[in-house]
């Protein structure tokens, strides 16, 4: 988890991984979408690859790229359950809750009268 989460840190790679959820590119087509260097777009691939987050495969003289889903589940289901109602969401839902049924209760006790 730790490595896919530092390589979508990036926000160049997060740009490649959406470019690539459409469809496999060449390093060239990903290197033409950037006003950075090839050799900056080749870097950013390789960490990606190293992270699981990419496959690459050889045709011809080109290297070709395809998004590989299954390292962001861990991580998913990390910010899921950080993002998930539960914790304080849920802490807070209980005391309104209990607010509201006090503040009933007191306007339905019988108001003792003053000497």
């Amino acid at each position: 988890m730790d490595e896919v989460a530092g390589a979508i840190a990036d926000p160049v790679r997060r740009e490649i991984l959406l470019m690539l959820r459409a469809e496999p590119l060449s390093a060239g087509q990903v290197a033409g979408r950037f006003e950075i260097s090839r050799p900056a777009v080749s870097r950013h691939l390789r960490v990606l690859r190293e992270a699981g987050l990419v496959r690459d495969a050889v045709d011809g003289r080109r290297r070709v790229y395809t998004l590989v889903t299954e390292p962001f589940e861990e991580l998913a289901g990390w910010l899921a359950r950080l993002t998930a109602p539960g914790g304080w969401e849920r802490r807070l839902d209980a005391l309104e809750t209990e607010v509201y049924r006090t503040r009933r209760e007191r306007r339905h006790l019988p108001r003792e009268e003053s000497a």
